[in-house]
């Protein structure tokens, strides 16, 4: 038997104000001073003394700002390294994301389509890039998507919804300071923390479960409990915690795998848009029947927190619409399979797929 030989970050820094090493920690990977550090950094961050006092720019470093507004795209990948390579003569010392999920699984892309030929919508797979990537820093400044630690980066393509999934995705260099989660709007610490929460019980639910990835989810899933449950946490233990939850969670799934919330997700995601975080809110919510004590405890954790999920947002769809959803979320085997079993096919129809759908 061949077991996974999986690739974690190699580095990672944890500490409030631990933001303020980053100059010290990537000093020795610049490679000359016209090779310059890329920094794509959340345009919320426009203005904030983030920026403007504590970014370490020098030489030819340069700064853009990226719109988590939207998913990241194949195609924003495209045009983020093509701006790159006509912008600067030497190829860069480094990627930088700073920002939630969206940044960094951008940070991700970019610096592996910067050592490799094609469009990025050609990597969207398991396993399909064949040269290492540039080195590459994630800084989350919110916590719960744990792509700071995954092998995996969240892309929609022309074609589908599905991530470079491959073992020169992973940061080099991770640093996770807790006070830059400070500020986050309360709905968007909910739905991001929730998609940890996600993590653990498709991950501790799932047929891929071992010793390894049990260890990881069980941890996250007592954090979660603590954050968004017990409630007595003071707000710099509870993003503390939460960023451990984070970091955890993603381990959870780096020797296992996500499941039905997650699938489905990705087809709302592809066809209308819908963020990671509250897309699997918005799902697991109707997975009682895959994931029952889990979904009880969600709904509960909702309640608390006063959180109203978006109704009705497939109510207008057509057919040919749903057929769409449905194309994208079947196209992910290695989740039904973590959450069903590899007989998945027999029970995971296209009418009960859409069947949950109209729920939504």
């Amino acid at each position: 038997m061949s077991y996974k030989n999986y690739p974690m970050v190699s580095r990672v820094v944890f500490g409030r104000g631990s933001f303020n090493q980053l100059g010290d920690i990537i000093e020795s990977k610049r490679l000359n001073v016209k090779a310059p550090f890329i920094y794509l950094v959340d345009d919320v961050f426009k203005g904030n003394a983030l920026v403007t006092m504590r970014i370490p720019l020098a030489y030819d470093d340069e700064l853009i700002f990226v719109s988590a507004v939207e998913e990241p795209k194949t195609s924003q990948v495209d045009e983020l390294v093509e701006r790159i390579i006509l912008t600067h003569n030497d190829r860069p010392s480094g990627v930088i994301g700073i920002g939630g999920g969206t940044v960094l699984d951008l940070a991700k892309a970019v610096a592996i389509m910067l050592t490799n030929e094609g469009e990025a919508k050609d990597y969207q797979g398991w396993d399909l890039v064949k040269s290492p990537a540039i080195y590459h820093v994630g800084i989350p400044t919110i916590s719960g998507t744990g792509s700071e630690v995954s092998r995996t980066t969240v892309l929609t393509g022309p074609d589908k919804k599905l991530g470079i999934n491959s073992d020169h995705t992973p940061f080099d260099q991770v640093i996770l300071d807790p006070e830059l989660t400070v500020g986050v709007p309360k709905q968007q610490w909910f739905y991001t923390g929730m998609d940890c929460y996600i993590h653990c019980i498709e991950s501790l639910s799932g047929t891929f479960l071992n010793a390894f990835s049990q260890s990881y989810g069980e941890k996250a899933f007592e954090l979660c409990k603590e954050i968004f449950v017990a409630g007595n946490l003071t707000d710099e233990e509870a993003q503390d915690k939460l960023m451990m939850a984070s970091w955890h969670g993603g381990m959870s799934i780096a020797y296992s795998q996500v499941g039905v919330a997650h699938a489905m997700s990705y087809g709302l995601s592809y066809l209308l848009g819908t963020k990671h975080g509250i897309g699997n809110c918005i799902v697991f919510n109707q997975l009682e029947e895959f994931y029952p004590d889990g979904v009880k405890l969600f709904k509960q954790m909702k309640k608390l927190h006063a959180i109203q999920l978006p109704e009705g947002i497939c109510a207008d769809l057509d057919d040919e619409q749903f057929d769409i959803m449905i194309d994208v979320a079947l196209e992910l085997e290695p989740l039904w399979q973590n959450a069903i079993g590899k007989n998945w096919k027999s029970t995971i129809t296209r009418e009960k797929l859409k069947s949950l759908y109209q729920k939504m």
